[in-house]
């Protein structure tokens, strides 16, 4: 106990540093600005990020990155409340409630209870990473190849069960994640796979290019298909903090959503999105009247904007402990990492505990300064709300092509990411869902080396899977998984939840 109180003191010490304070508000300014725009969201924001945050200290770009990525869940509560259009996928939820609020006139208390559900929510996730992430650390430090390969083995087929669409598309997005990754040069061998024949391959595709084109470009060019809203706030917002009997009606809601959403944002395909959604559900089956849900009851937006900011920020706690993305921002800042020559797994705590330690503590910063930032800031952010997509969308894809070619100075990658534009773009047109691709891509070079070394160790043996217990458990609760989803009851339940 008294080493988590020292190592929190460590981190407080890195992340109150004038450079790492000035990159937490930058973080988490983007954050609420992407958060209230919608069609950009934190995913493409740090992908267009990456090549500024190979130019930083690792510690300041993670907290940037990390900034950005909590800080679009509270900006996408604003414009869910006074317009109803959700800035994030995961304040939709927020919106069926919040927006009803406003046109009763009571925007302001919803907005209020929105930020202060979320602050509490993101200062006791913070406790969780902080007293949760150390012992999951050392227990994998316990693991060896074969316990990594089935715990991403796993990983992945989790994010198939809980990726939105057909189970069918996820599978295959998951592979042709796995096989982009293998491209390049075989590190034992040297030979070429899957280049082509074309010599800017030779060293794989590149992470910066596929995430820009995928997460940048494509989704643009989706966009610009919508047509253009016209915004309009629908009442005056007035005073913006609640009343203490709203703040007491609302704390059994906040407390279940931050409870849900700490465990929900650790599951790999999990976060935000899943935490909200579920928060929502479980408020309506305990409620004493929930008939009153979706016609402005308060408790709909306390609920699931406590559980998306919990889920954002205990997301942390697979990638940093054990290396496993459970979301494509995670697998974005895993990328960032190993740029840096910083492998993230459970060495990371012992060798860089400044990292990890100033990132954890940065939460606390970041969530104070999205309070200040989201409540006195309303006006402004509904007014740039008024900029027509339009005009953006250039800079975003001159951002992208320029972010793309300086990283290596190598054309090829201005070609890989054009390809990987078109291909994107028609996987959103066919509602392939790209999370599993990007989560198989960062993956699948650590799903082959852990399986080669396993294989190595045991004389070509496949059985070292299941004789260690941890491995097996691993594959077993994968298997139970598929099982599971490919039943027809249970398939037809997950569809209708994934379309509502």
């Amino acid at each position: 106990m008294m080493d988590v109180f020292a190592n929190i003191g460590l981190g407080l010490s890195v992340a109150a540093t004038f450079q790492n304070l000035a990159y937490c508000m930058l973080g988490t300014l983007l954050g609420t600005i992407v958060g209230v725009l919608p069609g950009i969201g934190p995913v493409t924001t740090v992908a267009m990020l990456l090549p500024i945050s190979f130019t930083l200290e690792p510690t300041s770009a993670l907290i940037m990155m990390a900034g950005i990525y909590y800080g679009a869940q509270y900006g996408g509560s604003t414009t869910a409340i006074l317009i109803n259009i959700p800035g994030e996928p995961s304040s939709v939820v927020t919106s069926l409630d919040g927006y009803q609020m406003a046109r009763q006139g009571r925007a302001g208390p919803a907005l209020g209870i929105a930020a202060l559900g979320s602050f509490f929510a993101g200062c006791v996730a913070t406790f969780v990473i902080a007293f949760g992430a150390p012992p999951l650390a050392k227990l994998a430090l316990q693991f060896g190849p074969a316990e990594y390969f089935s715990l991403m083995l796993c990983g992945l087929v989790a994010a198939i069960v809980l990726a939105r669409g057909s189970v069918i598309k996820a599978i295959a997005m998951v592979v042709l994640g796995l096989i982009f990754g293998l491209a390049g040069s075989d590190v034992n061998s040297g030979i070429r796979r899957f280049t082509f024949g074309f010599q800017g391959l030779a060293d794989g595709i590149e992470f910066v290019a596929l995430s820009m084109a995928i997460y940048g470009v494509s989704e643009v060019a989706i966009n610009l298909e919508k047509k253009d809203e016209e915004v309009g706030v629908v009442s005056t917002v007035g005073s913006v903090w609640p009343s203490f009997a709203d703040i007491r009606y609302c704390m059994p809601s906040i407390l279940r959503g931050t409870a849900l959403g700490s465990v929900l944002g650790v599951l790999p395909g999990g976060g935000a999105l899943l935490a909200a959604f579920s928060a929502y559900t479980l408020e309506k089956k305990v409620a004493k009247h929930p008939r009153r849900f979706g016609e402005g009851d308060i408790r709909g937006v306390a609920a699931p904007e406590s559980a998306n900011n919990a889920g954002a920020q205990t997301s942390f706690i697979p990638m940093l402990t054990l290396g496993i993305p459970s979301n494509p921002t995670m697998a974005l800042m895993i990328g960032a990492l190993m740029v840096h020559g910083i492998t993230p797994g459970p060495r990371v705590l012992i060798d860089r505990p400044d990292l990890f330690w100033g990132v954890v503590a940065s939460m606390w910063i970041g969530n104070l300064m999205l309070v200040v930032l989201n409540l006195p800031m309303v006006g402004i952010w509904v007014r740039l709300l008024r900029m027509p997509y339009r005009m953006m969308f250039p800079a975003i894809v001159g951002f992208c092509c320029v972010g793309t070619y300086t990283i290596n100075g190598n054309v090829t990658d201005i070609a890989v990411m054009a390809f990987f534009t078109i291909f994107g773009y028609l996987c959103l047109k066919l509602d392939c869902e790209p999370a599993p691709l990007i989560l198989g891509f960062v993956l699948g070079p650590m799903m082959e080396e852990n399986l080669r070394r396993a294989l190595l160790i045991s004389r070509g043996d496949p059985t070292i899977f299941v004789n260690a217990p941890i491995s097996l458990t691993f594959l077993v609760a994968a298997a139970l998984l598929l099982l599971i989803v490919a039943a027809p009851a249970i398939r037809a339940r997950r569809e209708e939840a994934l379309a509502e």
